[in-house]
């Protein structure tokens, strides 16, 4: 039986991966299943050796950029019809594996089903109260669409663009992505599988590292609405008494330097008392022991300082911030002219010279999981000029250079044969999509001149427009997208603007 879903896991660089690695190399029934680990720290040190796990294990360097960009790696690399999420801190039970083919077997049951959702469980210490960090991790055991466990139809990440990337860490991408994909609607599914989540050691200050949530809280809004803590169920926390207790204390210090002692008196004990209310309302559920009470007392002072900027840096920074577009699923680029120089009804492959940053363009697209394929008109076989085999010599050249295509679609016919492939007309970019499995809208074909945009437009797909010299200035003028050169429209397409 062929495989349903592959296994992604964002994060490679923690001791916990270990654990998580070994639970599934013992479940009762032996996980089958592709597991994609993504590397996503900035300098990787050596690998884990994933061999000693008796799995089937591919390791992706994604270099930095978060958790979000990780699993988006992950799950371009999958050719199964879903993909499932474990962060690399979880510890599935060893019945995990046959319980999560039931909850698939639900979902496919399910109309409109598109996700399927561990239930999370937190264990606390026995005979004490949990500090604040611990009844903070333990949140996730009814918080809602949480990603540490989570399977999605890989069709429906297509068809949004993944995860937001513009959040930099694990907190709101999963609440972002499963409002995108109609988790509000009950499209996500509560499963039967449970998978535990340890609490993670931390030091003193990783309730202040935490507030840097705030700048994601705002980009939530930007992108989701006012009412989104409503439609995501999530807290809208102490935010308001953050703000009056740094409004206290910035009236406080105003009144100070200006030498009103009675302003100044006043906003201080507005601040102490704030201070005082957020110390007490962490200390009284917890174990109140000495750290735990000096831990609660130091950060509870800083806190509401460093939520607050925090909430004023994502103001800025998500100022302009709309619909997350993502990156194409799919690149489809004309050969002569775009990615080769242009030799006219070229059949030698010795004349095959790629435009200068053409192999680092298309190796950049890889890398982000993006799939690259090849549409080329090729009219100088119904001339007469070339032979089906002078094509694809030179086709095979292109890809030795470059590497090899996912697909590549060729048109041999002249102007007046009235075939449905030569460019402007869309049959290449649609037959590329159907046989990618990849929708036209995540589709982009990047080209030299205007009959490559118009077979993008005509297929739904998107066109970008590199101009040469040979470029009429009217095609320029018609595009919709232009860029200067091939690794400037790759910019463009990883950056999410196209």
């Amino acid at each position: 039986m062929s495989e349903r879903t592959t296994l992604v896991v964002p994060t490679l660089g923690r001791q916990s991966l270990d654990g998580l690695l070994r639970a599934l190399a013992d479940q009762t029934s032996p996980v089958t299943a592709p597991v994609v680990l993504v590397d996503d720290r900035h300098r990787p040190e050596e690998p884990l050796d994933p061999a000693t796990y008796g799995l089937d294990v591919q390791v992706v360097v994604a270099g930095g950029g978060g958790p979000a960009r990780a699993r988006n790696l992950g799950w371009r690399r999958a050719a199964t019809p879903w993909v499932s999420f474990l962060d690399d801190d979880v510890l599935p039970p060893t019945d995990w594996w046959e319980r999560l083919q039931a909850d698939l077997d639900t979902a496919e049951a399910t109309s409109g089903a598109v996700g399927s959702q561990a239930r999370i469980v937190v264990p606390l210490p026995r005979g004490r109260r949990p500090t604040d960090w611990e009844r903070g991790t333990a949140g996730l055991e009814t918080a809602r669409w949480i990603t540490a466990d989570m399977t999605y139809l890989r069709s429906t990440l297509v068809a949004v663009g993944g995860f937001d990337e513009r959040f930099p860490r694990a907190f709101r991408e999963d609440a972002d992505i499963a409002l995108r994909l109609g988790g509000e609607r009950d499209r996500i599914l509560e499963g039967r599988r449970r998978t535990t989540h340890p609490v993670r050691p931390a030091d003193d200050w990783a309730s202040l590292r935490q507030q840097a949530g705030n700048a994601d809280d705002v980009l939530m809004r930007r992108v989701h609405g006012r009412d989104w803590h409503r439609r995501a169920g999530a807290q809208v926390g102490r935010r308001p008494r953050h703000l009056a207790t740094v409004a206290a204390g910035v009236l406080g210090l105003a009144g100070l330097l200006g030498r009103r002692r009675r302003l100044a008196g006043l906003a201080a004990l507005g601040w102490l008392v704030g201070t005082g209310e957020l110390a007490w309302a962490r200390i009284a559920p917890g174990p109140r022991d000495r750290d735990e009470v000096r831990r609660m007392l130091l950060t509870s002072a800083a806190l509401p300082w460093v939520a607050t900027w925090h909430l004023l840096r994502g103001t800025v920074q998500h100022r302009h911030a709309g619909p997350w577009r993502g990156i194409p699923d799919l690149v489809l680029l004309d050969r002569d002219g775009t990615v080769v120089h242009d030799v006219p009804y070229n059949g030698d492959p010795a004349k095959v010279r790629l435009v200068d940053g053409a192999g680092d363009a298309v190796s950049r697209l890889r890398a982000a999981g993006v799939r690259v394929g090849l549409v080329t008109n090729q009219s100088g076989v119904a001339r007469g000029l070339l032979g089906v085999e002078d094509v694809e010599a030179v086709n095979a050249r292109v890809a030795e250079l470059l590497g090899p295509f996912d697909t590549v679609q060729v048109c041999p016919h002249a102007d007046g044969d009235g075939c449905r492939c030569r460019k402007p007309a869309p049959g290449m970019v649609v037959s590329a999509c159907g046989e990618l499995g990849v929708p036209a809208s995540r589709t982009v074909v990047v080209g030299d001149i205007g009959s490559d945009v118009e077979a993008a437009a005509a297929a739904g797909a998107v066109g970008i427009l590199v101009p040469t010299p040979r470029t009429r200035h009217e095609e320029v003028r018609a595009a919709p997208r232009t860029a200067r050169s091939i690794s400037g429209a790759v910019d463009m397409l990883l950056g999410g603007r196209w």
